[in-house]
């Protein structure tokens, strides 16, 4: 009691007690080891695991914004062709409905596409089917929500039409799935250049006059055959094309100056 009492009154002590802290020092240091390396490694194993939580994060973020970044460049692509066909659409003299492709037939033999319009929503047999580009077939088949439309490069199709150029009336048929269509019957003086542009006729009375059908790819006179072998690359992109314009009669049209009505259905009901 007497040591604390001069000590703490005193300063006779404080050499000695400077030395001993020095002693003791080490031995602290080396006392503190196994608390400080607990700490230690639980900051590391901690700061590990927030890492690995952010980086798990940050990559779902990453994975969903390249989601996000795809949809949005498919619905820019989506707008463009859509812009396209209003564009279309107003150089028509009918009123057209948009309609989205949903499947394709796969047999080699049979040209045809299934599409989302149907009986609600007026479509007809034989009603004309057109991308932005030109005639790519016509409805065979109605159900109440969808319809099935025959392409023009099915064997079993045929087109009236005539040479933009001179106005000469024939039929273009198809011949499967990759190939041209085919001008059948025309004789071997017939005037037919390459690079013609063929137009619907009008006659048949199932596409308006005037749309474009395709343009005079090869003009072949074989020897020893009494017709001309012409072939045709459709105008219509009929491998790439997802939406359609389905012509709509013409007699539903007042004989006004006003512009065609055009009816836009988006496919999905939500843009």
């Amino acid at each position: 009691m007497a040591l604390f009492f001069l000590d703490s009154r005193l300063n006779y002590f404080a050499p000695a007690r400077v030395a001993l802290a020095t002693v003791l020092y080490p031995i602290q240091i080396a006392a503190a080891i196994p608390s400080d390396l607990s700490h230690w490694m639980g900051d590391f194993f901690e700061d590990r695991d927030q890492l690995r939580n952010r980086n798990n994060k940050l990559e779902s973020m990453q994975l969903l914004s390249g989601m996000r970044l795809q949809k949005l460049q498919a619905l820019e692509r989506e707008n463009m062709r859509l812009r396209e066909l209003l564009g279309s659409s107003f150089r028509l003299t009918e009123r057209v409905v948009v309609a989205e492709l949903l499947t394709i037939d796969l047999d080699p033999y049979f040209q045809q596409v299934v599409i989302n319009k149907g009986k609600r929503d007026g479509v007809f047999l034989g009603q004309p089917v057109l991308d932005v580009s030109g005639v790519m077939g016509q409805v065979t088949e109605v159900y109440p929500f969808s319809s099935r439309v025959i392409l023009l490069t099915d064997p079993s199709h045929g087109i009236p039409i005539q040479i933009n150029r001179n106005g000469l009336r024939a039929v273009a048929a198809g011949r499967g799935l990759g190939k041209p269509l085919q001008l059948e019957h025309l004789p071997h003086n017939v005037d037919v250049r390459e690079g013609d542009l063929l137009v619907t006729s009008g006659l048949g009375g199932r596409f308006p006059v005037g749309y474009p059908v395709g343009t005079v790819k090869s003009v072949h006179f074989p020897e020893g055959r009494p017709f001309a072998e012409i072939a045709i690359e459709p105008t219509a992109h009929l491998s790439t094309s997802r939406e359609l314009l389905l012509v709509l009669p013409i007699e539903s049209l007042d004989n006004t100056n006003e512009e065609p009505e055009v009816t836009v259905e988006q496919a999905n009901g939500s843009e």
